[in-house]
Parts: structure tokens; C-alpha cells; sequence
């Protein structure tokens, strides 16, 4: 029996997703969360197998979740269901720790199996993710700017990508406004941005603006 927690902030997405998985006996939600500290919490206290766990949810930033996740519960698998595009964040959330990547356009069936590999330890990633990771590895990949962006850099420009301020992404990071700002500093020099509207309009162009899951 794989145990699972569910992991998104939009009701009807967990509804439907216990309500399909349930119908499989090999399967149990023992969990649902709709934002990272709800997650915490039961990851903390609630034994489980595996959470399937949306990228934009309310609480700390997708990549220091992962991470926390990882130090609370080393055994707890975690299959990142996202509406984002592929290749934004996916290689960063595999190093941070996840055990597979699934984009909500994809079939049920398809989440099933993902399911099943990585409940007996195993991983998932799509056939276009598995061929942008061996060429990443093999230094062949031709990078996007925002690629050379350290992982909090990446999450300050997301956040400033999508009209935040310093001090809302501080708040939102749990970071002091001098160190998000100093973050911002960073990322517009290596971006080569002079304004926020830069960072709006670039987001806006690569496909990195959170989505409606």
C-alpha cells in the first residue's frame, strides 16, 4: 500500500485527484495540505510514502520546501506535479531533492504509473526531461540566461517576474528585505536588467509566469 499526501492549494485538484486515486486498492491519501506549512506539518507527523506536491502553493518558496521536506522526512518520496512548462525548474527541483517531475497536461494513467515507480523507489521524468538532463549533463546544452542563476536568485526573479515587490518577496521567502534585495542586485546584474519591468517582461517571454493549475 503506497500512502499518499496530497499537496495543492485548489480544492477541486485534490478532490479529483483522491477521488481517482481511491479507486485503486494498492493506493491510500492519508493527507491533504493546500500550502507549504500544512505540509510541514503533516509530513511531520502523518506516516506516509509519497507526496504528490504542486509547485505554486501559498508558504515558503517551491525549492525551500523541497529541501525542508527533505531534512523532515529523508524516506518521503515527492512527485512535483506542476502546470509550468518543463524546463523552468524542473533539473533544480530533481537536485533539491524530488523523485519526479509530471506536467498536469499529461493522461491519469500516465500519473499512475509515475506513481507506482516512485512508491517501489524508484523516479519519473518524461522522455523531453530525461534527454534536457543528459545534455545538460554532457555540457552540451545551450543555457538560458536565467540558468546561471543561483536557486534563490531564480526564485527572486520569478517572484519579481510576476509583480511582487522587495517586500512582498520578502515576506513571502521569510528573507530580510536587504537580503532579497541583494538577491535582486545580483540577478538584474547577471540578467543585465536595469528595471523590475525588465524582470516582468522577460518571465513573461521565456514562459516562467506562474500558470492557473
Amino acid at each position: 500500500m503506497t500512502r499518499i499526501l496530497l499537496a495543492d492549494d485548489h480544492a477541486v485538484v485534490r478532490t479529483g485527484l483522491r477521488e481517482l486515486l481511491k479507486q485503486r486498492e494498492s493506493i491510500s491519501v492519508v493527507g491533504e495540505a493546500e500550502d507549504g506549512d500544512r505540509l510541514l506539518s503533516l509530513a511531520e507527523h502523518t506516516p506516509a510514502d509519497l507526496v504528490l506536491l504542486d509547485v505554486s502553493m501559498p508558504g515558503p518558496p517551491f525549492l525551500d520546501l523541497l529541501r525542508r521536506l527533505r531534512a523532515l522526512a529523508p524516506a518521503l518520496r515527492i512527485l512535483v506535479l506542476t502546470a509550468q512548462p518543463e524546463d523552468q525548474i524542473a533539473v533544480r527541483a530533481l537536485r533539491a531533492g524530488a523523485s519526479g517531475y509530471f506536467t498536469k497536461d499529461r493522461p491519469f494513467e500516465e500519473l499512475l504509473e509515475a506513481v507506482r515507480r516512485i512508491g517501489h523507489g524508484g523516479s519519473y521524468i518524461s522522455v523531453s526531461l530525461a534527454e534536457r538532463l543528459a545534455t545538460s549533463l554532457e555540457g552540451g546544452a545551450d543555457s538560458a540566461p536565467h540558468d546561471l542563476l543561483s536557486d534563490r536568485e531564480l526564485q527572486v526573479l520569478l517572484l519579481l517576474g510576476s509583480g511582487n515587490s522587495v517586500k512582498q518577496i520578502s515576506a513571502a521567502m521569510k528573507l530580510s528585505v536587504k537580503t532579497v534585495s541583494t538577491f535582486r542586485s545580483r540577478l538584474m546584474k547577471k540578467m543585465g536588467f536595469a528595471t523590475n519591468a525588465d524582470a516582468v517582461q522577460y518571465v513573461t517571454r521565456h514562459g516562467l509566469a506562474p500558470r492557473d493549475s
